[in-house]
């Protein structure tokens, strides 16, 4: 049976402060989370738990908007591939209308409750990355949306389509790999200690970008 992922999250899994946005609430994995048990046990190939740590790209954005709060105030705001919500989070307390599209549906779970803990509205959207660009935005926050070729493939066709139609996009990553860096202009980067990713030094650096219209 599949368990109600609203509730477990908000039993099993600790509301904690980001490290280096201490202003900011997560419900976050820990050793004891137990978070397989989440997974649908029809389903051969569960998605990861992406939505219960904080990552680089997204971490940037976040403190990018904390530093310009005025890239989003008064507007509506895609946070896409939202996983935890911290971006969208972030946005709207800087005053922007947030929508946030995540395709795991304990994700979405998870950003309903954070949204919740941090006192900030946030509507759940449904966007696929294969169709025309989105209506009613005007700025794309797309945090560590380029984690590996194959979505990047779909991804960034997506992003340009949104740009042609006059969103803004922005991009946060750890310049990984597969990120199309002769797209993008470098705006900001910011030191994140991302406890996302299993590294030997938590001292990283995620990086915003543009994407050309």
């Amino acid at each position: 049976m599949k368990l109600d992922p609203t509730a477990y999250i908000g039993q099993n899994l600790r509301l904690e402060p980001v490290p280096s946005l201490p202003e900011i609430v997560l419900y976050t994995a820990h050793p004891g989370s137990r978070l397989s048990r989440l997974a649908d046990p029809h389903d051969d190939d569960p998605p990861a738990p992406y939505w219960a740590y904080q990552w680089a790209g997204g971490l940037a954005l976040a403190h990018h908007f904390v530093a310009h709060p005025r890239l989003v105030a008064g507007k509506r705001v895609l946070d896409l591939g939202a996983g935890s919500g911290l971006v969208g989070i972030v946005a709207a307390k800087a005053g922007a209308r947030v929508s946030a599209a995540e395709i795991d549906p304990n994700g979405r779970a998870a950003i309903g409750l954070n949204a919740a803990a941090n006192g900030v509205p946030i509507q759940a959207v449904e966007i696929d990355i294969a169709d025309a660009a989105p209506t009613g935005f005007d700025l794309i926050a797309a945090g560590d949306v380029f984690y590996n070729a194959d979505v990047g493939r779909l991804m960034l066709p997506f992003l340009e389509r949104c740009a042609a139609a006059g969103m803004e996009v922005l991009v946060g990553d750890p310049d990984r790999r597969d990120l199309p860096v002769e797209r993008l202009q470098r705006l900001a980067s910011y030191a994140v200690g991302d406890v996302g990713d299993v590294r030997a030094s938590t001292e990283r650096v995620g990086t915003v970008y543009q994407l050309a219209p």
